[in-house]
């Protein structure tokens, strides 16, 4: 599991004075609900044991990293971004107002920015901060695993409390992924929680017009 080693690395390379924080987002891919981001300082003295790639964790286990992560680091957030932001901004874009919402409510404000995924330099600028790409960060650096965490099980929590609003859809299991997802938006049609930007939503939607 992992320490923190690689923010040490990246800090001694970059003379960096800190703090640093780790950036994740969750729900890029789906065709319901917002998407998440996280941001998180660590204490460098505190790793809670377990941290990985959330996508490799039970339920169970976030759950309970959640908790270790909120007590042991020296400050979070999670924010997010809904359809019709996504919708302006293309997900990427509407990811990258979520980490910048997140960012902007840790204190202290960090230094630096290590970002989950390729260097999108174009991106970067909106973070306000220095920001570094780091491929697959989440299952490399302590500090992305944890804010990974802390997005996935908030969205997931969120999609959870939608259920019960739009009945039919399976939301709370399946969060908007998946051919369930899409079985239940073509047979129901979407709602105002569906991403209307995107091709599966407006082809339903077309199909209900035709």
């Amino acid at each position: 599991m992992l320490d923190y080693s690689f923010e040490r690395r990246v800090l001694a390379e970059g003379d960096f004075p800190g703090p640093l924080a780790g950036l994740d987002e969750a729900g890029r891919g789906p065709v319901a609900g917002p998407v998440a981001a996280a941001a998180v300082i660590l204490d460098p003295a505190c790793i809670p044991d377990g941290l990985d790639d959330s996508k490799r964790l039970s339920p169970a286990v976030r759950d309970r990293l959640e908790i270790a992560i909120k007590a042991a680091a020296r400050s979070w957030a999670v924010a997010f971004a809904c359809p019709g932001e996504i919708a302006r901004l293309n997900v990427i874009g509407a990811s990258f107002l979520a980490m910048r919402r997140a960012l902007d409510e840790l204190i202290p404000r960090p230094r630096l920015a290590l970002v989950d995924g390729p260097e999108l330099r174009a991106h970067f600028p909106r973070l306000g901060i220095p920001a570094v790409g780091v491929v697959k960060g989440d299952g490399r650096a302590a500090s992305i695993a944890a804010a990974g965490i802390l997005a996935k099980t908030a969205r997931d929590r969120i999609m959870r409390a939608l259920d019960p609003f739009f009945p039919g859809y399976g939301l709370a299991e399946n969060k908007g992924y998946g051919l369930p997802a899409l079985e239940a938006l073509r047979r129901l049609g979407p709602t105002p929680v569906h991403r209307w930007s995107w091709n599966a939503v407006r082809q339903t939607e077309l199909l209900d017009r035709w």
